[in-house]
Formats: structure tokens, C-alpha cells, sequence
């Protein structure tokens, strides 16, 4: 256990005077009380109210998209986002099998199939040269879309994920996907505050999501946020969101199956008392980052970095540890240390419910499950 006995006293200097060093814990010290009072004594605490509105104006700026919609949390967010760009029961959609389960549920929500692809070893993240690779062996592009030769199934969406807020290659994603008549629907869930040569993360997909979840770098509690550059797609999912509502002053008549994923005005006060702050809380990851990548590479490990020409937000830092081994002593000494850390989640094709959808071999996703150990990432 000496092994890791420096990376220990470490972390605890980074987080001086605690029994347990979390994960990743919220810091509330804007406005976030505040606006919640003035939200309680408003009565407005349920899903309308000015908040909200505050909250999706605010959320168009930072993503620096057309129209943003809350909803309840990010995994409700993909679920409509995907139905927003077309993604029928029976259809396919290409996304990553080293992800939160939550990305795929969605996909299951609608009715399709996810196509598990590889990622690529620098980003943990979807990898377009995988998806390249699938699409060229596979698939052919017929007047109604991309198809499946294998299953006979249309391809409707790519859903790559931003693994721990480290954007994936996303030119090349959008070129191919271009190429093949896909739509991208981000899941920016980790990434908010993330940039890709200077843009945004969540401004490259027709769709894309964001969380707010309890664990996230900015949070409400429980939420997220659909952004789009298409005001018609931001109109739709404002409707569907909001339990497809017809508009009137009285009458209580809706148009089509909605869903009832509205943000509480209560959860959106305090997302926006927390958005205050994300810059500042972006610049404390960031220097944390930089203080963890001087240990780390004096110390022979590999703590994960930005790529050049992106800036990540550091949600949750890692290292990559030398094999399996090497990463389970790592789990055991420090969460026996009071430390938390957590391994990357397991691959989504060896949970029951998704052993049996189409995948290619995930060679860099294996490689990763067996090494990669998230490490407290908290603002301090």
C-alpha cells in the first residue's frame, strides 16, 4: 500500500482538515440562497416562473446557442433531444459503450437500438475514426437516410459524450456524420464550461444536453438543459417538455403525447445562482488540474489532460494507472484513506440489459476500464 502513500498526502494537502475528501461536492457561495427565497415567498416554486426564464437565457449565452430549454435532468434532456431529431422506435443510434448508463437508456426510451462504438484513447470519448470505420463496413446511404445493412435498421443519430468534460474530435465527427445524413445529438452532460477551438461544447450538435445533477460542476439539484442553434427544434422541445400544451389562458388541451420534464422554478433559482459562479469555479479546476499534473508526472503516473486546442473544464480529473492491478490497489488505498475515487464506469455491453447490441471489438474502451481512476475533483 506504500505505493501510493504520496499521492495520499497529497490529495489531503490538496484538501487540508477533512475525515473524508468526496468526489465531487457542490459549492454554494453566490446567490444560490437568495434567488431560492425569493423563489419561495414568489409561490412561483413548481415549473413556471422567472427563473426558468432566467435560467435558459443564461444557458444560451454560455453555450452560445439559439434556444435553451430546462427539463428535469439530462437524462430526460437526451431522451426528447434524440425524438427531436427524428429518432424512431426501430431505428439505430451510433453512440460509446464507456459512458453513464444514462446515455443509453435514452436511446432505449425512444424505441431504437444503440450501436456501441469504440473511443479514442486521448479523449475516452467517442471515436470518429470508429465510427468512420462502422459506417463504411457496414452501413449505405439510401434516399430515407443511413442504413444498417446487417440489421436493415436506419441509423438516426450519433450521441457521443464528453467524457469527464475532455470534448471528443469533433471536426472529424461532424464531417462524417455530415457525410453520412446523421444527426449529432451531444451529450454534454460533464462538459459545461468545456471548449473545442474556441467554441463551446454543445453548440456543434443539431441537439445537445447538458446536467446540473447534485455531482455536476454547476448544479440545481437535479436538471439539465436542451441547446439548439434551430429555433423550430427549440420551439418543438419546449412543447413536447411541457406536456405539448396548447397555449391559452384557461383551457387545459394539448396536441400530441407530451412529457411532463419541466424544471421546477424552485431547482432553477438555484441553477442560476450557481451559473454566476461557473467561471470562477472553472478557474479553480483548472488551477487544482495543473497542481495534480505537477505531482503526477514527477510521481511516474498519468494524470489526464486537455488536448491543444481544447479547454476543458476538469469536471472529474483522472489518472490512468499501469494496468487493472495497479488501479484496484489505487481504489482500495485511498477510499480505505477516506478519499473517495471510483473507477471508470463498467462498459455498457457487459451490463445484461445491453450484452446483446451491436458493437464493434471497444479495444481502447477496455483499455481504459481497466486503468482509468476518477480522483476528488471538488472546488475548493
Amino acid at each position: 500500500m506504500y505505493k501510493f502513500d504520496k499521492t495520499i498526502q497529497f490529495i489531503q494537502s490538496l484538501y487540508p482538515n477533512r475525515e473524508f475528501i468526496p468526489l465531487h461536492e457542490p459549492r454554494f457561495e453566490g446567490n444560490e440562497k437568495k434567488y431560492v427565497l425569493d423563489a419561495i415567498d414568489s409561490t412561483f416554486v413548481s415549473s413556471v416562473g422567472p427563473y426558468v426564464d432566467k435560467f435558459e437565457i443564461m444557458m444560451t449565452e454560455i453555450s452560445q446557442t439559439k434556444k435553451a430549454v430546462a427539463v428535469v435532468n439530462g437524462t430526460a434532456g437526451i431522451q426528447i433531444a434524440l425524438k427531436l431529431v427524428g429518432v424512431k422506435e426501430g431505428d439505430e443510434v451510433i453512440t460509446q459503450a464507456l459512458t453513464f448508463v444514462a446515455t443509453a437508456n435514452a436511446i432505449v426510451y425512444n424505441g431504437a437500438s444503440p450501436v456501441f462504438l469504440d473511443v479514442d484513447l486521448d479523449t475516452m470519448g467517442l471515436s470518429a475514426i470508429a465510427v468512420e470505420t462502422f459506417l463504411n463496413f457496414n452501413c449505405e446511404l439510401r434516399e430515407e437516410g443511413c442504413f444498417n445493412k446487417k440489421t436493415g435498421k436506419r441509423i438516426a443519430a450519433c450521441l457521443p459524450m464528453h467524457t469527464f468534460g475532455f470534448p471528443v474530435h469533433l471536426d472529424e465527427m461532424v464531417s462524417i456524420c455530415n457525410k453520412w445524413s446523421i444527426p449529432i445529438v451531444e451529450d454534454a452532460a460533464e462538459s459545461l464550461g468545456s471548449y473545442y477551438k474556441g467554441k463551446p461544447t454543445g453548440s456543434f450538435g443539431k441537439v445537445s444536453v447538458f446536467s446540473f445533477n447534485g455531482n455536476k460542476i454547476v448544479t440545481s439539484g437535479g436538471g439539465g438543459a436542451i441547446v439548439t442553434n434551430d429555433s423550430e427544434i427549440g420551439i418543438k422541445a419546449k412543447h413536447l417538455t411541457t406536456t405539448s400544451k396548447i397555449a391559452h389562458l384557461y383551457e387545459y388541451a394539448h396536441d400530441q403525447i407530451g412529457y411532463n420534464f419541466r424544471m421546477p422554478n424552485l431547482n432553477a433559482a438555484l441553477a442560476c445562482g450557481q451559473l454566476e459562479s461557473l467561471n470562477t469555479f472553472l478557474e479553480n479546476k483548472r488551477a487544482i488540474a495543473l497542481e495534480y499534473s505537477f505531482f503526477f508526472r514527477e510521481h511516474g503516473i498519468n494524470f489526464r489532460e486537455e488536448l491543444p486546442e481544447t479547454h476543458s473544464n476538469y469536471w472529474l480529473m483522472c489518472v490512468e494507472l499501469e494496468n487493472k492491478s495497479d488501479r484496484d490497489l489505487f481504489l482500495n488505498t485511498t477510499n480505505n484513506s477516506g478519499i473517495k475515487t471510483r473507477p471508470i464506469w463498467q462498459l455498457m455491453f457487459k451490463s445484461h440489459m445491453y450484452a446483446d447490441y451491436q458493437r464493434d471489438e471497444q479495444i481502447n474502451a477496455i483499455f481504459l476500464e481497466e486503468r482509468i481512476v476518477n480522483i476528488p475533483s471538488s472546488v475548493r
